[in-house]
């Protein structure tokens, strides 16, 4: 190896020599580490899948465990959601481990490139409406480039596509007309609002509402998320559009509860809901009541009651229960033990073990 002006050849064909063996050198060493890279890579995407996999398994081990079983406790839900957000993460990981060795792979020419197995995916459901975008063929053959052509078939490849939010105000028009005899003004009614002097369509309150109590987003999200689309909504009048919904609602609310607890037979049971109050997070209860006589060769439709309380205390199951006399099956709960007792108003409640 020449290190100094000195340990140079002196005649030029000696030098393009050892200038063409140096170079062929850098480009060997050059192979080399990329290959070597493109090997660690293709190591590190298998260690990711390997431990997606591992994670699949272990979930689908607790799924199974819990349909033979049963829940132990509510921590085992709980369990089984930190196992699905962990596989999550350990899934979206190997992903891009893969994508990043494929394109570390296609630098070199010996190195094998890995793919990773994944599950049947389920086709799209057939409802979902189809856009047929037609790539033009070729008009002549590729091969001779003869015109003439005829339609062997097809190949289609389905894209899964989604059309954004879309905001629009409607504007009811209600035009005035004055009679040339009488002079009175006549003008159609008012149109009809969820909310009396509402603002707000009733497909856009019912998103809020699904948001607020099936997603469980906060009406601050919602206010934000609105007003990165274009739309601004305060949190006040969102707050403002809920509490109307519900005094709307409150009918309907009392005709599945007045149905749920005219049945013979009751289920119930209650689980924790995290609450977010300030500094922390406090721990509320969701009180759950079923009517159910399917099992037993009831006709009736099934129906369920939720109540909300910020504790478990047993006077909340006893306001609940107050009017309700028939079969009640639940868990060994404390709170519920004043409600078996023989004496009691308006009648008996019948104990039966969950």
């Amino acid at each position: 190896m020449t290190t100094t002006p000195e340990d140079l050849p002196g005649d030029i064909a000696a030098l393009q020599a050892a200038l063409v063996v140096e170079r062929a050198k850098r480009i060997e060493e050059a192979a080399r580490a990329a290959r070597v890279e493109a090997e660690l890579a293709v190591a590190k995407a298998k260690a990711s899948d390997d431990q997606a996999v591992i994670a699949h398994q272990q979930l689908q081990i607790a799924k199974l465990t819990l349909q033979l079983y049963g829940q132990r406790s509510e921590r085992t839900v709980r369990l089984l959601d930190q196992m699905e957000l962990a596989l999550e993460e350990l899934e979206s990981s190997a992903t891009e481990d893969e994508i990043a060795a494929e394109r570390i792979v296609a630098k070199t020419t010996n190195v094998v490139a890995f793919t990773r197995k994944r599950p049947a995916r389920q086709p799209f459901p057939e409802d979902l409406p189809r856009e047929r975008v037609i790539e033009p063929g070729p008009t002549v053959c590729l091969c001779c480039g003869s015109p003439r052509r005829r339609k062997l078939g097809e190949d289609i490849t389905e894209t899964l596509e989604v059309i954004p939010r879309q905001w629009k105000v409607i504007q009811h028009v209600r035009e005035k007309f004055t009679c040339r005899d009488c002079e009175k003004i006549s003008q159609a009614p008012a149109p009809f609002h969820v909310i009396a002097r509402g603002w707000a369509g009733p497909s856009l309150l019912a998103m809020i509402l699904f948001e607020k109590y099936g997603q469980h987003q906060p009406l601050n999200r919602q206010s934000e998320r609105y007003t990165r689309e274009g739309v601004p909504l305060s949190l006040s009048t969102l707050a403002d559009q809920v509490g109307g919904c519900c005094a709307t609602l409150a009918p309907l609310l009392k005709r599945v509860e007045r149905y749920v607890f005219a049945a013979g037979r009751l289920h119930s049971d209650d689980t924790t809901v995290p609450v977010l109050a300030k500094g922390k997070t406090d721990t509320g209860r969701c009180w759950v009541y079923v009517r159910d006589d399917r099992p037993f060769g009831g006709q009736d439709p099934p129906a369920a009651m939720f109540y909300y309380s910020r504790d478990r205390a047993g006077e909340h199951a006893q306001a609940h229960l107050a009017d309700y006399t028939g079969i009640f099956q639940a868990d060994a709960f404390g709170g519920y033990t004043r409600l078996y007792e023989a004496d009691r108003k308006p009648g008996l409640i019948v104990e039966a073990a969950c």
